[in-house]
């Protein structure tokens, strides 16, 4: 057991575990991290950990990770008490810890003025450890009320709800339109950045632990909304946000144009064995991704490995600055220039552009050429632009693959087929403060109910929403609150 010591951040460097050389990692769809992992450094690293008055790392997590207590626990050598506290606040914390963009990093007091602690890399060893030393068991509840959920959507925030709802006592059942379990886990991350045997080993426990799944079933088509209500004490719409963001432009109808999504999903599934019709390969290829995000950057890293000629990231916004600009200051994430994976891998970047059409020049109905227009923007206090200024026209770029990756607009309504379902004007899926939506009894979690974002802000809607179904089914619950409705704990009930 390591010695306690309250300044290790001044002994220890910051020191990740990092990725594998890129050299390396293009020719092959392993993982990109490095697994290197020295049990020595890790405590050297969570000893940096300062133990603040203020944990301002817990108010960059969106579920409030109890960093500061796993990282003195990995400090002094105790994993599997570091482990019980990381779940006790995330279900699953190896797709957060592989894929999110720990906005807790930037919210550590230490980086008010120097290197974060390496809390992404602590928490990916810890769960890592967890399931390697096999402390990572099933955990069925032990009595159960006669209820029953039904939790539409098995992506991380329908697994989250189905895991809280189903250790409450409730009978769960999670439908799934795609033919695997695991939502955008499984087919919108490429296998190099989050494996799929970390979901499948997940979703086994949860079967486990007493939790029905059922894949192949398209809500809205096979089977209705108002006969789930029929046969369910409440339903979960946990959908995502899947409709994608289009490029309304001349010659949008050309071949060679997909949506990111797509095109990721399609590689998935070559990769997994299964069945893909019509699968766009960048192999020799001029692609060009739009799109500066993790969907992009995804898009990149794929395309690399496909074999592509060339890849290009075009982000319609400008490069965002070395340094934290004015009005962005700590602990807020900083808004600044991160070289993502990908580009580092190869690639080039260009900023600025906005599509101003699709272009096929030999009259063969595929796209040969963007042209592109540089841009300015007025935006409003918010940020958000407002008014498009045309600095230069006619910058024109070859291309034979172009992937649109410019975001999404909202859930997939239509297939659900229920008028009952009100939609904002943020185009989600409209609901109360119980996450209730406009149908007594049908809650909305995810991306379905905040918008497109990131992994770890779905796994803390599925515990809220699992909580709020708990409360509506029984009048008060045992279940933990999240930090995104801070609400007093209702007092225990007996099952």
């Amino acid at each position: 057991m390591s010695e306690n010591h309250p300044d290790g951040f001044l002994l220890h460097p910051r020191r990740t575990i990092g990725y594998r050389d890129t050299r390396s990692r293009t020719r092959d769809y392993r993982q990109i991290y490095a697994f290197d992992w020295d049990r020595q450094e890790l405590s050297n690293q969570g000893q940096r950990c300062m133990d603040c008055g203020v944990p301002t790392c817990m108010g960059g997590c969106p579920i409030g990770n109890l960093i500061p207590e796993w990282n003195d626990l990995v400090h002094r050598g105790l994993w599997e008490e570091a482990l019980a506290r990381l779940h006790a606040t995330n279900n699953f914390p190896e797709f957060t810890g592989y894929t999110c963009p720990a906005p807790c990093e930037p919210a550590c007091t230490l980086a008010s003025n120097d290197d974060a602690v390496t809390i992404k890399d602590i928490e990916r060893a810890i769960v890592d450890m967890g399931w390697e030393q096999g402390w990572i068991v099933p955990c069925p509840p032990t009595q159960r009320t006669g209820k029953r959920v039904a939790i539409v959507g098995s992506g991380p925030a329908g697994l989250a709800a189905a895991q809280q709802l189903n250790r409450a006592g409730h009978a769960v059942t999670v439908f799934e339109r795609d033919d695997v379990i695991g939502g955008l886990m499984v087919y919108g991350i490429p296998d190099f950045k989050f494996a799929k045997h970390m979901v499948a080993r997940r979703v086994q426990q949860l079967r486990d632990e007493g939790i029905e799944f059922r894949a192949g079933v398209n809500v809205g088509v096979d089977v209705s909304l108002p006969e789930l209500q029929e046969s369910f004490d409440a339903v979960c719409l946990a959908i995502g946000a899947l409709r994608p963001r289009d490029v309304p432009v001349p010659g949008r109808d050309l071949q060679g144009i997909l949506f990111g999504m797509e095109y990721l999903t399609a590689e998935n599934r070559r990769q997994a064995g299964r069945p893909v019709a019509g699968v766009a390969d960048a192999r020799g290829k001029r692609v060009v991704v739009l799109g500066g995000g993790d969907t992009g950057a995804d898009c990149v890293a794929t395309a690399h490995r496909q074999g592509a000629q060339e890849v290009v990231q075009v982000s319609i916004n400008p490069r965002a600055p070395e340094a934290r600009p004015e009005g962005n200051p700590w602990p807020q994430q900083p808004q600044t220039y991160r070289r993502t994976y990908a580009i580092e891998e190869g690639g080039e970047e260009a900023f600025s552009l906005n599509v101003a059409g699709f272009v096929d020049t030999d009259n063969d109905g595929h796209v040969d050429r963007i042209d592109f227009e540089r841009v300015d923007w007025k935006r409003d206090r918010h940020g958000r632009r407002t008014e498009k200024i045309v600095l230069e026209s006619g910058i024109e770029q070859p291309v034979d693959l172009v992937l649109i990756a410019i975001g999404f607009e909202g859930p997939e309504v239509d297939p659900l087929q229920d008028d009952r379902l009100a939609v904002t004007e943020r185009k989600v899926l409209d609901s109360d403060a119980r996450k209730m939506s406009s149908i007594p009894g049908v809650f909305v979690a995810g991306d379905a109910s905040r918008g497109q974002s990131i992994v770890v802000w779905a796994i803390g809607e599925g515990r809220d929403v699992a909580r709020q179904i708990d409360t509506w089914l029984m009048g008060s619950s045992r279940l933990p609150p999240s930090l995104q409705t801070p609400n007093p704990p209702s007092p225990p009930r007996g099952l």
